[in-house]
């Protein structure tokens, strides 16, 4: 099969996880990895990995199939950064969906859905370490299984997430760090940091886990 991948922010967590499906798919398929939508070619199946622009209908009917990995029981959790405000519920079993690409955002027809599980100690890069996980077992699973794979209509009560932006880093210093947990864990220290202003002055906080203690 002729596979595209793309991610188009080359900054993305996800590119490692694009080239990482592209080297265990080339060696059964024809496998490219783009980061413009524009550089999509006709195809048996396009996979859209992070992709924070929408693909128009145009660019869509170039393949047969377009996949998305979303981390919520669709329709419910829509939108932007949906496992990012789960663990901001405090949420540690966070669902996941395999679903075709529409132009309508994140509303077309479900193939699988499944579980991440977390303990709840998890900073970012272990987060997003699982979630490429799964994003390549769904993935896998599909290309091997294309032809029989039959989508089922989303149903029930839909409900959207914003995009996240920098000042949703801030947190209020008034309150605990334990309260504060999951804030921290979802924190991207290079990128958006969580902050806090006191005093007429911004601070910034990264944090970082010491894998030298024992859990115990």
């Amino acid at each position: 099969m002729k596979i595209t991948i793309l991610t188009d922010n080359k900054k993305s967590w996800a590119v490692p996880v694009a080239k990482k499906l592209r080297t265990l798919l080339s060696s059964r398929h024809n496998v490219r990895h783009v980061y413009k939508k524009n550089n999509l070619t006709t195809g048996d199946i396009a996979i859209f990995l992070s992709c924070e622009q929408l693909i128009p209908s145009h660019l869509l009917a170039k393949n047969k199939n377009n996949l998305v990995v979303h981390e919520s029981a669709l329709p419910k959790g829509k939108g932007w950064s949906p496992l990012t405000w789960q663990i901001l519920e405090g949420k540690n079993r966070i669902p996941v969906t395999l679903f075709e690409a529409v132009e309508k955002v994140d509303a077309g027809n479900i193939y699988r859905q499944d579980f991440l599980e977390f303990s709840g100690h998890e900073l970012l890069d272990e987060i997003h370490k699982k979630s490429a996980e799964k994003i390549i077992e769904m993935v896998l699973w599909f290309v091997a299984s294309a032809k029989k794979i039959k989508g089922r209509r989303q149903t029930g009560k839909e409900s959207f997430y914003p995009r996240r932006r920098p000042p949703d880093s801030e947190i209020d210093p008034r309150k605990s760090i334990v309260a504060l947990f999951n804030n921290f864990r979802v924190a991207d220290n290079e990128r958006y940091p969580i902050f806090f202003k006191h005093r007429g002055k911004k601070y910034i906080l990264k944090i970082y886990k010491d894998d030298t203690e024992n859990d115990g």
